[in-house]
């Protein structure tokens, strides 16, 4: 009961977890990078580390926008390539990838208590399969992968279907990320965003970019969940 008497909506007692998955769930950011390197360099387009690992996160197709405004205008037939040469080039960078210590943990303990969550990438389901493999997701958690919104990260679409099929609205779920374009995100889709340090951004800049707690990792975030509205079990 609220102080004016009016029944509280229990429905939204504890929020709902809207997690991205490289560089949050599981240890893949690098293996990107260096798929993103050696598919440009086929192309003859040569890119520093650096460079690429600031737009991991972002959409694909705005990624090779940003490209563009670097190398020059790119042809319909090479942004193909890209990306095939990328998908490529990561799934056989794939066996090395693992979930970041306490990531099943954390998953396992939302949904033993009942709280909803959903997967939601920028990465296509070719890519993203065998990471979402490793981590032992029960069978009834949504996943939305970038085939299915049309448009990624910054863009909110990816965030705002994941509330969707959990039947909850945006307001009462919060974005767990790595980058500047997960938070971006999350504040475009009207949710409050929490902060992974395990992408490789810095506190300051998750900070800037929305971030409403900010955390190491998975690990750190599964022993301070009551910091984020999720109750311990009674």
């Amino acid at each position: 009961m609220t102080l004016d008497g009016a029944p509280l909506d229990l429905d939204v007692a504890q929020p709902a977890l809207l997690f991205d998955l490289d560089g949050t769930l599981v240890d893949s950011v690098y293996q990107h990078v260096i798929s993103w390197q050696e598919a440009l360099a086929e192309c003859g387009i040569a890119l520093s580390v650096w460079r690429i690992h600031r737009r991991i996160g972002m959409s694909g197709g705005l990624f090779l926008d940003a490209l563009q405004r670097e190398t020059g205008e790119l042809g319909v037939e090479t942004l193909q390539r890209l990306r095939r040469l990328h998908a490529e080039a990561y799934l056989e960078r794939s066996a090395g990838v693992v979930p970041f210590p306490g990531a099943r943990e954390l998953l396992q303990l939302l949904h033993a208590r009942g709280v909803p969550f959903a997967i939601a990438t920028s990465g296509a389901r070719e890519t993203a399969g065998s990471a979402l493999a490793l981590l032992d997701l029960p069978p009834d958690v949504p996943i939305v992968t970038r085939e299915l919104v049309e448009r990624a990260k910054p863009d909110p679409h990816l965030f705002l279907a994941a509330a969707q099929l959990l039947g909850m609205s945006p307001r009462h779920c919060f974005v767990v990320g790595d980058s500047v374009w997960d938070l971006l995100a999350a504040q475009r889709a009207g949710a409050l965003g929490i902060g992974l340090l395990s992408g490789g951004y810095g506190l300051d800049e998750l900070e800037r970019a929305g971030a409403y707690r900010v955390y190491a990792d998975t690990a750190e975030m599964l022993v301070r969940l009551e910091e984020v509205g999720v109750r311990p079990a009674r």
